[in-house]
């Protein structure tokens, strides 16, 4: 198999037009494969009745290059959107999953199916230069695992790859930004806390980072049902990337780049956290009140 790569400025750009574990480089659903998302989806829908902002902001042809918060559930809220994105635009959003899930050889070809690939640069380079939309979310698993009184807040520290990719392939980058996924349930313990030193410990036996260690949480009551807290969604204004296209230094385009996604990010957070602190039909409660006009 050839790979043809290109250098510049440290980063390394692959041309090759193939994706690793055999996964396509498009995907046409079959109107079955549709059915059953819907079908999927639909108790997601029901059960946190989300609202869509900016809808008219996701391109409808070309690469495009999602950049999101992440969440305590993030399986869940992210679904939706890419959902809604199929619904209404006709184009399916190209997720990048966990090795851990792509390692399953039944539930690999289920995720290549439905347009999801391992998540590694490579992948999502290639599908960009493709023409794909590709959705990213660059706190990875360290702002999934987030402590107590961190919610919403973009944990991005170093995290520059998904500037280099949008810079190197002139990919727009469209912020995403979704409220409701950490209010869904409640941190016990936090994965610093003395009480998870065991669960700790057994993160770093098998060789991961402490702060990815997952804290312990709760539900409705005692449970783990989610709490059916509205979720809220917010496409900010496509940014641009020619004016970095050029630097002689792409380790620091990429920085600055960073810098102006996350504060435009930020600040659909900000709209959305507005919007759900207003909104009567937040919980379950409220909206069936609402639906009796009380």
């Amino acid at each position: 198999m050839l790979l043809s790569q290109l250098w510049q400025g440290g980063f390394v750009l692959n041309t090759q037009e193939t994706l690793s574990d055999g996964a396509p480089l498009h995907v046409d659903l079959t109107e079955t494969d549709r059915r059953i998302i819907d079908l999927l989806i639909a108790p997601s829908r029901a059960w946190f009745s989300p609202r869509f902002y900016g809808m008219e902001n996701f391109p409808l042809e070309g690469p495009v290059l999602l950049v999101g918060n992440h969440s305590l559930a993030g399986g869940t809220d992210a679904p939706l959107l890419a959902h809604e994105i199929l619904v209404q635009h006709d184009r399916l959003v190209r997720g990048l999953a966990e090795n851990v899930l792509i390692d399953v050889p039944g539930l690999r070809d289920v995720l290549h199916r439905w347009g999801i690939v391992r998540g590694n640069r490579r992948n999502c380079t290639t599908l960009l230069e493709k023409g794909e939309a590709v959705a990213v979310f660059p706190g990875g698993g360290r702002e999934a695992m987030r402590g107590k009184g961190q919610k919403y807040q973009l944990l991005w520290e170093g995290r520059t790859g998904f500037a280099k990719m949008a810079i190197q392939t002139g990919a727009p980058i469209v912020p995403i930004a979704m409220v409701g996924g950490d209010d869904i349930y409640d941190i016990v313990f936090d994965g610093d806390h003395p009480v998870m030193l065991p669960l700790r410990k057994a993160v770093e036996g098998l060789g991961l980072r402490s702060n990815l260690t997952p804290p312990l949480i709760r539900g409705l009551g005692p449970t783990l049902i989610p709490k059916p807290e509205r979720f809220y969604y917010a496409l900010g204004t496509p940014i641009d990337v020619s004016p970095w296209r050029d630097a002689e230094d792409l380790d620091e385009a990429a920085g600055e780049l960073q810098v102006v996604v996350k504060k435009a990010l930020e600040g659909e957070l900000d709209f959305l956290l507005a919007e759900r602190d207003r909104d009567r039909g937040r919980s379950l409660l409220g909206r069936t009140l609402g639906r009796f006009g009380l």
